[in-house]
């Protein structure tokens, strides 16, 4: 049977702001935890990106959030990037607005001085990458001493990223009884760690699929070569409506992004060495559908959560097979479709087998040039059955990768 918001315990206000945005049915992660973060609780939260977590434990800090001085926050939300801390921050300021709130995002590649004075001004919950946050603190600007609720989120992006050091600093640092909301992919390892060491009498709560992740989407390995490989990825993209493509580097990112737009492919671009304003552009315009293509690295791309990106393009294959899965999940998102295209120079043909295993997805590499029909659709044929000449185009039901819904 399905719940509530009021049934798990969120309030008239907070429940009718989210109705007027078209928010009417809690996602599964929001039906697991509110009651328990709602109780005080501390919980862990296991469940993909996407997965509606910035409303359960926003949800929670709205309901339970006290009056905060200037400079000490009451609630202090950690995340992994600066995109990331700007969509949790625009998801929360309407609801926060409804309570009279204010939310304050706090990242590098922005003015300090401006964040500095926002945070001054008193902000009742604060969203912030680790870095910037102990910038401030070492600045007198703000205290976290005074925390009541600290929540995690991504944490495993954040172990994998090297900030856990950082967010240790902090868990040390709140004086006040404090509850604990932490949210990752995985719960293992580093993320373990932190759960015995900082989490009370935690409890924990994890998302199961229907399917492996890797089942949700359809995948593609195509062998290219060198020349002829940007003018593929173009053609791929110019049959969709949004696509995501990875770039290992920087400089690679920008040299792609230049190529596709050679090919008439509009196309943004973000990455570390951007201005913040630029980044934030090029996501807003591909999150709008007015940009059909976006190039990203890694670790710029960490905090992107568009819903609809129809095809994830490694333009490099993954350094591993997290990378790959986490990459990849940028699409076939709340139960939508995707597709995931991997393209492979010879001499990484290897290197991509290898994490084929890893991954789970056993499936040839199949040979295409950019003037190939099959590009169009890359879900209408089967690629145990290609050969060097295009097959017939076969229907979804049949084709392999995904099953049908």
């Amino acid at each position: 049977m399905q719940t509530t918001f009021a049934a798990l315990g969120v309030s008239d206000d907070l429940v009718a702001a989210l109705a007027a945005q078209g928010i009417t049915d809690p996602f599964p992660i929001q039906a697991l935890t509110l009651r328990d973060a709602l109780a005080g609780r501390d919980v862990c939260g296991k469940a993909k990106t996407g997965s509606g977590k910035t409303l359960a434990f926003g949800l929670a800090l709205l309901e339970r959030i006290r009056t905060s001085p200037p400079g000490r926050p009451d609630s202090l939300v950690l995340v992994p990037t600066r995109e990331l801390a700007v969509q949790v921050t625009k998801v929360l300021e309407p609801l926060a607005a409804v309570r009279g709130r204010k939310v304050v995002a706090v990242y590098g590649g922005a003015s300090m001085e401006r964040q500095i004075k926002a945070v001054k001004e008193g902000a009742d919950i604060v969203v912030a990458t680790p870095g910037r946050l102990i910038d401030l603190g070492e600045r007198g600007a703000v205290s976290v001493a005074g925390v009541s609720i600290i929540v995690l989120d991504e944490a495993d992006r954040m172990a994998d990223m090297g900030f856990l050091p950082q967010v240790e600093w902090f868990l040390r640092r709140v004086e006040s009884d404090h509850q604990t909301l932490l949210f990752s992919a995985t719960l293992d390892g580093d993320i373990d760690h932190v759960v015995k060491t900082y989490l009370r009498d935690p409890v924990r709560h994890e998302v199961h699929s229907d399917q492996p992740t890797v089942e949700e989407m359809t995948h593609r390995f195509l062998k290219v070569h060198q020349m002829d490989k940007p003018k593929v990825c173009a053609a791929v993209a110019r049959s969709q409506k949004r696509t995501l493509v990875f770039a290992r580097t920087k400089r690679g990112a920008d040299r792609l992004a230049a190529q596709l737009e050679r090919e008439g492919v509009k196309v943004g671009i973000i990455h570390g060495d951007l201005r913040q304003q630029q980044r934030e552009r090029a996501l807003k315009d591909f999150s709008a559908g007015k940009l059909p293509v976006l190039v990203a690295t890694d670790v710029a791309a960490r905090g992107i959560h568009v819903e609809g990106i129809d095809v994830v393009i490694h333009y490099d294959p993954p350094e591993d097979h997290k990378a790959y899965l986490h990459r990849s999940g940028r699409t076939a998102r709340a139960g939508e479709e995707g597709v995931v295209v991997t393209l492979v120079l010879w001499d990484q043909e290897l290197e991509v087998e290898r994490l084929q295993k890893r991954v789970g997805v056993r499936q040839p590499l199949v040979e295409v040039f950019s003037n190939d029909p099959r590009l169009a659709d890359l879900t209408a044929w089967d690629p145990a059955e290609s050969d060097d000449a295009p097959p017939a185009p076969r229907s979804k039901a049949t084709s392999g990768g995904r099953r049908t819904r």
